[in-house]
C-alpha cells in the first residue's frame, strides 16, 4: 500500500492546486510537493534528484513528475523524462510490466494547468460567478486540451471580460480559488483524466 507520494511540479500555481486537490484523491495518504523555479529548472535538476531518491526511497513511496507540454514535442518530452528515471535506476510506470512495481510516474499536462480549469467549468463558475456559463459549449473551448493561441491566455481573456484580474491573471491565487470547487471525478480535460488515473494506479500498489 502506498505510504507517501512525492510530486515534482514546475511552478507555484500547480503546487497551489494540488495542495487542495490531492487530499481528496489520496484518502489520508501522506504527500509532499516539491516545486522548482520553472520547467527548465525541473528538467535540469531531475536526474540528480532522482539519483538521490534512488539511494533511500522506501518501498512504499512513489514519485510523480508533472510538467507542462507548452510547445514541446510530447513524445520527445516524455522520452526525456523516462530517460532521466532510467538513468537513476528507478522503474517507471511506462517501463514496468504488469507484474513489476514502479517507483516513478511521468505525466505531461497538455497544454497547461488552465486546461484543467476549462475541463471543470462549474468549478470556475463557482469561484468566479460572473464568467459565462456557456464557455464549454463554444467551439474553441470544447476540447480543453486543444485550445489554440495559448490556454492560459484564453482563460485570462475570459476572466478579464467578466471583470476579474483587470491587471493580469494572478495564477496562484486563481488556482487556489478554483481548486476548492473542482470535482476530480468529472473533469473533461484528457490530461487531467490521465493525471487522475495515474494517482489511482500509484495508490493501487505501484503496478502498471
Amino acid at each position: 500500500m502506498l505510504e507517501k507520494l512525492i510530486v515534482f511540479v514546475e511552478e507555484p500555481s500547480m503546487e497551489a492546486a494540488l495542495e487542495i486537490i490531492l487530499p481528496r484523491m489520496l484518502a489520508g495518504i501522506d504527500f509532499q510537493i516539491i516545486r522548482f523555479q520553472c520547467k527548465q529548472d525541473l528538467l535540469l535538476q531531475l536526474p540528480s534528484r532522482l539519483k538521490g531518491y534512488r539511494a533511500w526511497l522506501p518501498e512504499n513511496w512513489s514519485i510523480l513528475v508533472l510538467v507542462d507540454r507548452d510547445s514541446d514535442d510530447c513524445q520527445k518530452l516524455k522520452a526525456q523524462l523516462e530517460a532521466h528515471a532510467a538513468g537513476a535506476g528507478l522503474m517507471t510506470k511506462t517501463q514496468a510490466g504488469a507484474s513489476h512495481r514502479f517507483k516513478v510516474t511521468n505525466r505531461i499536462v497538455i497544454e497547461e494547468l488552465e486546461a484543467w480549469y476549462f475541463g471543470d467549468w462549474q468549478a470556475v463558475k463557482k469561484a468566479f460567478p460572473k464568467v459565462p456559463e456557456t464557455i464549454p459549449e463554444k467551439a474553441p473551448f470544447r476540447n480543453p486540451d486543444a485550445i489554440k493561441g495559448g490556454t492560459w491566455e484564453a482563460f485570462e481573456r475570459i476572466l478579464k471580460r467578466a471583470g476579474y484580474f483587470s491587471t493580469g491573471l494572478r495564477k496562484t491565487e486563481c488556482a487556489r480559488q478554483i481548486a476548492r470547487y473542482m470535482d476530480v471525478t468529472k473533469n473533461r480535460s484528457h490530461s487531467f483524466k490521465v493525471f487522475y488515473h495515474a494517482v489511482n494506479h500509484i495508490m493501487a500498489g505501484g503496478r502498471a
